[in-house]
């Protein structure tokens, strides 16, 4: 127990005079258990944190906050970024694949229109929700709630976290005219939220392409992941497209059982991810390989390209694939979109039994591929071809010509190149959509690489 207590003499001074004056009574054990679970924290960080030399010093720190709030008055500013802090306390037990809360099941943007309405943009509905059952889909606009016109503050309440049944307004296009209706939403549940959103075969200049839109790296939905390229593998595709664009990441064994079923059969065993830890760990590198094991009930998939969709909200585990698979696969690996978010480091969780409710994930190392590459903090992973989602603009359907993202993708699988960019009216289009987004509901996920690894 000694180590739980430490704490510096000039912070407790004034706290602990009270405790053991109080009615003559020793009450040290309340003070304690008030501060137990920060000064754990505190500890685990010195040794484990790998930016510990980073650490404030203890009679800097309120030992009286909550641990989430502790935590963040002691992270160093390498772990975090835009307002994304990496190091962080979990609730125990809950399901990442379910929603934590009532929702309707849909996620939209917040925009704000050149005439100073807010309107919400549909980004993709999950299947299964009261939006489904309602007939929203993606590129629908929701333009008012029970006839009231939405702004920043009535959002969550009308959109994010429903407390009842609502009346939208909502626009959509249709053969380029504009349409609205009223839609009665049915009552707010919790739905799952599969990591797996869609996935489908496509057709183009011959070829067969294994289309997947990948949302989270999460162990409770590996089978649905398995599955899926089962799926495909029975096709024999000719291309993989991989679309991470709204994959903030996830667990980090997920992550190694998906590049092991794109990887080349040349690299199984072969080096996958080096962990490299602080100057306190023995040893400072742990490698993971390219495991055949992991593919209990998934095949091995072989491919031309594998084109990877990826936006800044690509980030985490996401990342760690493309990262990986880079050296082996080469110039058949094709990045397509713009720069990741550049989150290159991996949380370990650390618990005790005096605190059972607390799950606590440190970053504890960088996440660097085979060749020891991980220096993608700052710019992220760049694409090899850009193209945008303009959240203000017309959204297709996923892995359509429609979808800004994919147009390029089918372009290439056709020609064999990509289209000509950032010229000609495509440009001048983009520059005249009126119109902010206020709020993007990918861009605040939180961004996880659980190092979870099972070997």
């Amino acid at each position: 127990m000694k180590k739980r207590i430490r704490y510096t003499y000039i912070v407790c001074l004034a706290v602990s005079a009270f405790f053991f004056a109080s009615c003559g009574q020793d009450r040290s054990g309340e003070y304690y258990a008030l501060i137990g679970a920060k000064t754990w924290m505190y500890d685990v960080m010195q040794q484990h944190y790998l930016y510990y030399e980073d650490l404030p010093a203890e009679e800097e720190l309120n030992f009286f906050d909550k641990p989430e709030t502790f935590l963040q008055s002691v992270v160093s500013d390498q772990d975090q970024k835009s307002g994304s802090v990496f190091s962080h306390i979990d609730s125990v037990n809950v399901s990442r694949v379910m929603s934590a809360y009532p929702t309707f099941g849909l996620e939209g943007a917040l925009i704000r229109n050149a005439n100073g309405d807010y309107v919400v943009h549909i980004l993709y509905v999950y299947p299964d929700s009261p939006a489904d059952e309602a007939g929203l889909k993606r590129n629908d606009w929701i333009v008012s709630v029970n006839d009231r016109a939405l702004n920043s503050t009535n959002f969550v309440e009308y959109v994010q976290r429903p407390a009842s049944s609502y009346r939208y307004r909502i626009a959509t296009v249709t053969d380029g005219r504009p349409d609205t209706a009223y839609i009665d939403m049915p009552a707010p549940r919790i739905i799952e939220q599969p990591s797996v959103f869609t996935h489908k075969m496509i057709t183009i200049g011959g070829k067969q392409a294994f289309y997947i839109l990948y949302n989270s790296f999460e162990t409770e939905d590996e089978g649905t992941l398995k599955a899926a390229f089962n799926e495909a593998a029975a096709q024999s595709p000719s291309d993989i497209i991989l679309d991470l664009r709204y994959n903030p990441g996830g667990y980090v064994s997920t992550a190694q059982l998906l590049s092991t079923i794109l990887a080349p059969q040349n690299a199984m065993g072969q080096p996958w991810l080096n962990m490299i830890f602080n100057d306190k760990t023995e040893p400072q590198t742990q490698t993971y390989t390219f495991d055949n094991s992991l593919l209990q009930g998934v095949s091995n998939v072989t491919y031309n390209h594998l084109y990877v969709i990826t936006t800044n909200n690509t980030a985490s585990a996401a990342e760690i694939i493309i990262n990986t698979l880079r050296p082996y696969l080469g110039d058949k690996l094709i990045q397509v979109g713009t720069a990741t978010f550049g989150k290159n480091v991996a949380q370990s969780l650390f618990t005790d039994e005096a605190y059972p409710q607390l799950e606590f994930w440190l970053t504890t190392s960088y996440v660097g591929n085979s060749e020891g590459f991980y220096d993608y903090y700052t710019n992220g992973l760049q694409p090899d071809y850009t193209a945008t989602e303009d959240m203000n603009a017309n959204l297709g359907e996923f892995g359509t010509e429609a979808d800004s993202l994919m147009a390029p993708i089918l372009y290439h699988l056709e020609h064999g190149t990509f289209p000509e960019t950032g010229t000609g009216e495509e440009t001048r289009a983009l520059q005249s959509k009126p119109g902010t987004v206020v709020y993007d509901p990918i861009a605040v996920r939180p961004k996880r690489s659980k190092a979870d690894l099972r070997h």
